[in-house]
């Protein structure tokens, strides 16, 4: 298996001649070095409804003629678009052939901000993805704060790589995220979502060595640089 972190939430898992996307925010992210034309993909998976995890889902999902796959309301937002969706909810899980993907729970909020229009449309629960193929377990945590529940996950589940944000100010902060890997007990750690903004800048190298004080094995990646995970 590939993996290919495209900035702040964006990871792209490839398996095979497969692959799927989470959270495509490109256009958006002045440290993204990938365009959304540049993306060849099978699915596009969102987590939640906020603009900085949605907005190349409309293109890039246009562009394969692949399924968006997200919350219920998400799902039904983005089929008025045109797209393709497949809408599924928290527990769970959709099986795309190459790979199967379940939705976690996540403690955030949901809904895409219309400035023009002063309105907000309600994007259904957050969530996150448990990822599975070639034998293989990836989480993304998506957008969330610390919940006790991410030790059954842990348990319930072998992580071999987890993206677990650590920005702060949305969502944890290091030490929270720190408590967070802990009780996933993933195999490797990838920190996301932080340097994006101002208000999420963050040492991710810093909280890779506060994991490893804790014996969990971390990794920085920049955004276009990829990975290879085997079984």
């Amino acid at each position: 298996m590939e993996i290919i972190y495209h900035g702040h939430s964006c990871v792209q898992i490839v398996t095979g001649d497969k692959s799927l996307i989470i959270d495509p925010f490109l256009r958006g992210n002045a440290l993204a070095v990938t365009k959304p034309e540049d993306i060849k993909t099978d699915a596009v998976l969102l987590t939640h409804a906020h603009m900085d995890h949605i907005l190349d889902a409309e293109p890039i999902a246009k562009a394969n003629d692949v399924p968006v796959v997200a919350t219920f309301e998400l799902a039904a937002y983005m089929s008025w678009k045109g797209l393709r969706t497949i809408g599924m909810n928290t527990g769970g899980t959709v099986d795309l052939g190459f790979a199967k993907a379940k939705m976690i729970q996540a403690f955030h909020s949901s809904g895409i901000v219309l400035e023009d229009e002063q309105r907000i449309v309600y994007g259904g629960m957050p969530g996150g993805f448990i990822v599975t193929a070639e034998g293989i377990t990836v989480l993304h945590a998506g957008d969330t704060a610390l919940y006790g529940d991410m030790k059954m996950i842990g348990d319930r589940h072998s992580i071999d790589v987890a993206f677990i944000p650590m920005g702060d100010h949305y969502t944890m902060g290091p030490e929270d995220a720190v408590q967070a890997a802990e009780w996933f007990g993933a195999k490797l750690v990838v920190p996301v979502h932080y340097d994006t903004f101002p208000a999420i800048r963050q040492d991710a190298e810093a909280f890779v060595r506060s994991l490893e004080e804790k014996g969990i094995q971390g990794r920085v990646l920049k955004p276009g640089e990829q990975m290879t995970v085997k079984s």
